[in-house]
């Protein structure tokens, strides 16, 4: 039912999106604080990311200076790193954790690491799912059709199953990134600590996207699974 006293909102989503609010929080507190506290090595975001690369043997990945907070990605499709006002020019600890995270991307790519891989080819029907799953799951309600429900439901289920494989995706980069900036000595001692406590925050966002993703899906299931026609 879309009406009506909802118990599985209060008892699925509330607490979900929560956790959200909850790990958005950590991430924004972990870099406004880290992004006070500059490095030794008094490397720029961008500068550290350029580093990973060549040590990576990457020479076709550009890196670009973008507007915005926090709105920093690696895109495959043109090859390049996108780094944001509080990254691309700052020596922060922050900064260096994120540029290097972004730069694990493209050394995934680079790799052919297969995680990554399996996401891209799940993109385009995930963008589907999120298209078409309302729209055929009120019209299956509608017209009480289980199987128009099922479709809707079953096509929301991409978005978590997107959710599910972007986990390992973004985790491994992470973990490339601190790798890497340990071993080359860009950052050093607490300062590998500020970087890993940043972007573990990050991923706890990926996370609480995955419990969303999931806790909606249960609820449609129970709300709408078991109905028959009238």
């Amino acid at each position: 039912m879309f009406y009506g006293f909802d118990i599985y909102y209060f008892i699925l989503i509330l607490p979900a999106l929560l956790f959200g609010l909850w790990a958005q929080s950590q991430v924004n507190t972990n870099f406004q604080k880290y992004s006070k506290i500059g490095t030794m090595r008094g490397m720029t975001g961008a500068q550290a990311a350029e580093y990973i690369l060549q040590q990576n043997g990457i020479y076709d990945v550009s890196i670009y200076h973008v507007s915005g907070h926090l709105s920093d990605n690696f895109n495959p499709r043109n090859k390049t790193i996108n780094l944001s006002d509080s990254v691309y020019n700052s020596t922060s600890i922050a900064a260096i954790g994120v540029a290097a995270h972004e730069a694990g991307h493209a050394v995934q790519h680079a790799v052919n690491y297969k995680p990554i891989r399996i996401r891209e080819m799940v993109i385009p029907v995930t963008q589907i799912g999120s298209w078409l799953y309302l729209p055929i799951l009120l019209v299956g309600v509608f017209l009480s059709s289980q199987s128009l429900i099922n479709i809707g439901i079953l096509l929301f289920s991409t978005l978590a199953i997107f959710q599910l494989v972007t986990l390992p995706v973004e985790f491994d980069a992470s973990d490339r990134a601190i790798k890497t900036l340990s071993q080359s000595g860009i950052l050093q001692g607490e300062e590998i600590t500020g970087a890993k406590r940043v972007l573990k925050a990050a991923a706890l966002t990926y996370v609480a996207a995955l419990v969303s993703s999931l806790a909606q899906l249960l609820r449609l299931v129970l709300l709408f699974g078991g109905r028959r026609r009238d």
